[in-house]
């Protein structure tokens, strides 16, 4: 076998099978370096980028050797990727068929022959040795000397291992990163996390997608959380191959506080909880503090139970080796204002229980001990920063039993629906139990109680008023003078009794009321253009009062104790300056106007003429789904506000008499009226009825004031009011014509 082929096949058995690995030594010319530098030179092959396979070259070797040198034991060393030393060796040619780079199979030698000796100076011919393959995969280093007994040098070549270049473009919107990258060999690109410096995990949920650059340079990413740690890798197909990175997000920093939550785990051991993400936690300044989970979306700080915090890696461990591990007691996680509840304690790791129940004033705390220890328990109101402790608190001492506590809560207390905190104080555990009573179901208890006594209110001032007047115990017929009725409240109470007193005073007594609320209904039906929506409130007020004044008649105003807060705001409104006051309500009043003509038709109600008034009255007053507004009523307070101002003025000219206040009682009293009123007559009502029926006018039988002596001498009186009515008419026109 010649010395060629041997080597030829060392090398195939040795290195890769895939490359021919040849070895020729001449002579040449000149010298391929320059004088004074090692005479070695590796120079890389075209790559072997085969998918599936690693990245490899093959380095071509060159040792320019002086004729001289072969008399010095020349000898070249493959020092790695592997290790192999060749001795070349110059040696005369004697057959012209041998080929000029034979090797010696047992010496490793490499035959350098001549054919002939020139007569000249051999010290200055040069042979040149070239091994045309050191294969070598990405990373490695080439390494040759060459060395003789009077010099030596070394050179070396590292083989790259290439990277793809690309460029990013990021989408907030949309979750997704696009890759754009050169021409050239196909790449792979995926996303991950980048935990630490050296590992980016990309798990199962990132895809590996193939760029084909001769089809399209873009390839889009979704990416679930957009985190400063995603990072992108695109790297070439074979095997192995190096993997750029470039994390587009991280100098951004946190933008969505949600994906951090969204993306973290909350495990728990024995002694604490460990908080880990997709990201390192040490680069977030998380904080853990307990909550006690009231219902499903809301869970109430406690004070004083921030964890302890310990850095785990990547992660985070909070200590709850004295935490009262109850089901609801929580860990509320917060990263700059942001909150994430999580709630990782079972049933089975708790040692005590709690539960409530009320009473009249009065909250019952029932405790159950598996275990000796101190419970302290407090009234506490709930906000928006845990449950604010009011009031003492109480401690018991528990020994495996259970107890019962009463905690009576004050009248002042129970405005703010207080609840309960309970804690077990000694030995001490973090964590506080809030327990709250149902109020709820005791407000509807108290609606419904409030209710029933406003019906039966109202059944009673219906009966009284009825049997009044039919039985006669009264005396009274008619009113002759008009009256006008002011609502001082749009409370539904508050208006259902007026009306019923503007009713029976109509329906039953003949008087001619006047009220904003029947003014609205009765102006479609006569024509006319006097009314409430045509006129504004106050125009129709001063109106109205205006002619009430001339007819000597009676202005009531039905208070409350609204009216007392409305009175109090206006007195204050009064001190203003003149003409700044009258710009505001100038204001005030057109807005109301124009309010009024948008709603005025919802008011509008009952389709017979304003003559039948009694069922007018009822229609208007009874009709539950006309008065249930969500809004306030654009009448009844400027009008009350006006009739205020026109009350003043009648006590300032000593023109009291003509107004009167009525309160109903259960829904009024005489300390709502304030003490610049109190010269205006006041009325309780059913109480003072009849001083009420007098104050109006209203004709008693028998009595110098009847303007019918003649009527009331023959009984007319006793009769209904339209005969007595009829009687008097009839009576003075016979005086008239007489």
């Amino acid at each position: 076998m010649r010395p060629g082929t041997a080597l030829a096949l060392i090398c195939a058995l040795v290195f890769s099978p895939q490359l021919e690995c040849a070895t020729t030594c001449q002579k040449s010319h000149r010298d391929g370096r320059a004088e004074g530098r090692c005479p070695v030179e590796l120079t890389p092959a075209a790559p072997s980028l085969q998918p599936g396979d690693m990245y490899s070259e093959c380095v071509a070797l060159r040792v320019w050797i002086r004729a001289d040198d072969f008399c010095k034991a020349a000898k070249i060393e493959i020092l790695s990727p592997y290790k192999e030393t060749i001795w070349p060796t110059l040696k005369k040619r004697r057959h012209k068929n041998k080929c000029l780079n034979e090797r010696h199979p047992d010496e490793n030698r490499i035959w350098c022959y001549t054919q002939q000796i020139q007569q000249s100076n051999t010290s200055f011919s040069w042979w040149e040795l070239v091994y045309d393959c050191v294969k070598a995969e990405a990373g490695s280093v080439v390494s040759v000397s060459y060395n003789t007994t009077s010099s030596g040098c070394t050179d070396s070549y590292t083989v790259p291992d290439p990277v793809p270049e690309f460029d990013l473009s990021v989408n907030r919107s949309s979750k997704s990163i696009t890759v754009t990258v050169e021409l050239g060999e196909k790449v792979h690109t995926r996303w991950c996390y980048r935990r630490n410096a050296e590992a980016c995990m990309d798990g199962s949920a990132s895809p590996q997608l193939t760029i084909d650059p001769s089809q399209s340079r873009l390839a889009v990413l979704n990416i679930p959380y957009m985190l400063p740690c995603v990072c992108i890798q695109v790297y070439y197909t074979f095997r192995d191959a190096c993997r750029d990175n470039k994390c587009p997000l991280q100098k951004e920093g946190l933008t969505d506080i949600e994906d951090v939550w969204r993306s973290s785990e909350v495990t728990l051991y024995e002694s604490a909880v460990k908080w880990s993400s997709v990201c390192p936690a040490s680069g977030m300044n998380i904080s853990a503090l307990l909550c006690w989970k009231q219902r499903e979306h809301l869970c109430i700080p406690v004070v004083a139970s921030t964890l302890e915090k310990m850095e785990d890696g990547p992660n985070l461990k909070f200590n709850t080796s004295t935490v009262d591990k109850h089901p609801k007691m929580c860990v509320q996680f917060s990263l700059q204002g942001s909150h994430n509840i999580s709630c990782p304690f079972q049933a089975d790791m708790t040692s005590w229980e709690v539960h409530i129940g009320s009473g009249r004033q009065r909250v019952f705390v029932y405790l159950t001990s598996f275990a000796p220890a101190t419970f302290s328990i407090q009234l506490c109101v709930v906000n928006k920063m845990g449950c604010e402790a009011i009031g003492p608190v109480h401690t018991i001492r528990m020994e495996r039993k259970t107890a019962e506590t009463r905690m009576n809560v004050p009248p002042h207390y129970l405005v703010q629906r207080p609840c309960v905190q309970v804690w077990q104080s000694d030995p001490a555990l973090k964590g506080r139990r809030i327990l709250c009573p149902d109020y709820a179901h005791n407000r509807c208890g108290m609606y419904a109680m409030a209710a029933l006594i406003l019906v039966v209110f109202i059944a009673l001032l219906g009966i009284f008023l009825h049997h009044l007047t039919r039985s006669g115990a009264a005396g009274w017929l008619w009113i002759q003078k008009p009256v006008l009725l002011v609502f001082s409240s749009e409370q539904s109470a508050h208006v259902s009794a007026a009306c019923a007193l503007a009713s029976f005073l109509q329906g039953e007594l003949n008087a001619t009321v006047h009220m904003a609320l029947w003014a609205q209904s009765s102006q479609k039906q006569t024509g006319a253009r006097t009314g409430v929506a045509d006129l504004g409130p106050l125009p129709w007020l001063y109106g109205q009062w205006e002619n009430i004044r001339k007819a000597q008649g009676k202005v009531l105003i039905i208070w409350s104790p609204e009216a007392k807060t409305t009175y109090e705001k206006w007195e204050e409104r009064e001190t203003l300056d003149k003409n700044e006051r009258k710009k505001e309500d100038d204001g005030k009043n057109q807005d109301v106007e124009e309010d009024y003509k948008l709603n005025g038709k919802r008011l509008a109600k009952c389709k017979k003429a304003k003559a039948a008034g009694k069922e007018e009255c009822v229609r208007l007053c009874d009709d539950e789904d006309w008065y249930q507004q969500t809004e306030p009523s654009s009448v009844i307070a400027p009008i009350f506000a006006g009739a205020l101002a026109l009350l003043q003025g009648s006590l300032q000219q000593c023109r009291g008499q003509e107004v009167a206040i009525v309160y109903f009682q259960g829904l009024g009293h005489s300390r709502d009226v304030p003490k610049a009123l109190r010269g205006v007559p006041r009325y309780c009502l059913p109480q003072d009825f009849s001083g009420l029926i007098q104050e109006l006018g209203g004709m008693r039988r028998g009595t110098t004031s009847d303007s019918c002596p003649k009527c009331s001498r023959y009984g007319w009186h006793s009769s209904s009011p339209s005969d007595y009515r009829h009687c008097c008419l009839r009576h003075k026109e016979r005086k008239r014509k007489g």
